[in-house]
């Protein structure tokens, strides 16, 4: 049995249903645009402090070469064969210590002539000065002629010339006797031998015996840009100002010193000036050719404006901070800094004492947003619970919502 068709019935029944289908699809829009907004509005969780007014240090900070207090090259000083080495590679050594021997026989038998030409001229001398005594008193008594003992006076001038001339030989003679003998000439410390024994040595070799650095103390080698030198000299005038020599990451201090000199004139090509400060180093921890980070310390600015260096942020327009408002909300407010260190900055203008900066979560900020302060270390869940870490099988605790 055929049942018949009837098209308008099947028109009248999608119209019926329309309404209804767009009823359901503007509530879902609602929907999701409510659960929008709603994520729009939650808190961002960062960490954040306060600007405060305290007397802050003043610190310039430069980097460093750590540089010999005094450096010698010894060499000989006479021709002759090595015969020895007194020192070990690397050794401390005093002052006159013997660092090594030259063959000693040839100025020792130098020495042994000297000492017979000045025993021969000085019977010389003695004879002469007897005849001399003799001639005088003859002469007086007109038994010879004045001339004769004039000349015999004249004799033993000439004698008493040579002795004083051997005597100057024997000093010669002791004195390349003890050249010989090669000492250190300062406190340090010997590098590597640059000469065997058996070898010939001359005193116009450049490279010398061996090398002697004095490491106690020692001296560090450091620029600052040119526009630091007032207050540098200032300092100097007053004082001697106070120098620490850091690791090169600046975490620890390796030594303390003073400043000593500033350079008389500044590098054009880098615009900087060359300091030198002095350490002490009983316990070698500089060494010669080491790079440090040297900080200078110029005295103390009494209530300076502070804040930790990581709230100053760096934009198109210069710097800047999140400052948290009343109301929970964020402001990227442009700030002035007149220092800064690893640590704390010197804010200049832009800020005042107790405003709140965000110093931890910035990425995830921007002006107008609201945000919920913890503490350093403080994790919250996306739940909004707080813990100090997250669980035990657990992922870390995220500050906010992937982007």
């Amino acid at each position: 049995m055929k049942f018949p068709y009837f098209p308008s019935l099947r028109l009248c029944l999608r119209l019926a249903l329309l309404p209804l289908l767009l009823t359901e699809c503007g509530g879902a829009s609602g929907k999701d645009k409510a659960g929008q907004g709603g994520a729009d509005k939650r808190p961002v969780s960062v960490v954040a402090t306060k600007a405060i007014a305290r007397d802050m240090p003043v610190i310039l900070d430069g980097l460093g070469t750590v540089t010999a207090f005094k450096t010698v090259t010894v060499r000989s000083q006479v021709d002759g064969r090595l015969d020895s080495v007194a020192f070990r590679e690397g050794q401390f050594v005093k002052r006159g210590a013997l660092l090594a021997l030259i063959d000693p026989r040839p100025f020792s038998i130098q020495l042994h002539q000297a000492e017979g030409a000045l025993a021969r001229d000085q019977a010389q001398l003695h004879g002469g000065k007897v005849n001399l005594d003799r001639y005088t008193r003859v002469a007086k008594d007109k038994l010879i002629a004045q001339q004769q003992a004039d000349d015999q006076g004249v004799l033993v001038g000439q004698l008493e010339g040579s002795v004083r001339t051997d005597e100057a030989q024997i000093e010669q003679a002791k004195l390349m006797l003890d050249y010989a003998h090669i000492r250190s000439p300062i406190d340090g410390v010997t590098g590597v031998r640059l000469v065997d024994p058996g070898n010939m040595v001359h005193p116009a070799e450049a490279a010398g015996i061996v090398v002697v650095t004095q490491i106690d103390p020692i001296s560090v080698l450091f620029t600052l840009p040119q526009d630091e030198l007032p207050r540098v000299q200032k300092a100097l005038a007053e004082g001697k100002p106070v120098v620490e020599a850091r690791s090169r990451d600046g975490g620890s201090v390796l030594a303390s010193g003073t400043l000593e000199v500033i350079d008389n004139q500044i590098n054009a090509t880098t615009a900087t000036i060359r300091l030198k400060a002095v350490f002490a180093n009983p316990d070698r921890v500089l060494w010669p050719n080491q790079f440090v980070k040297a900080r200078l310390h110029l005295g103390l600015r009494k209530g300076a404006l502070v804040v930790p260096a990581v709230a100053v942020q760096r934009g198109p327009s210069g710097a800047f901070a999140y400052v948290v408002g009343e109301d929970k909300t964020v402001a990227a407010r442009p700030v002035e800094v007149q220092s800064t260190d690893t640590e704390f900055a010197v804010i200049r203008s832009g800020l005042k004492p107790g405003e709140t900066v965000v110093t931890e979560g910035q990425f995830q900020l921007k002006p107008g947003a609201l945000v919920e302060t913890r503490e350093p270390g403080e994790n919250r869940d996306p739940g909004g619970t707080k813990g100090k870490g997250a669980g035990k099988g657990q992922g870390p605790a995220r500050e906010a919502k992937n982007p």
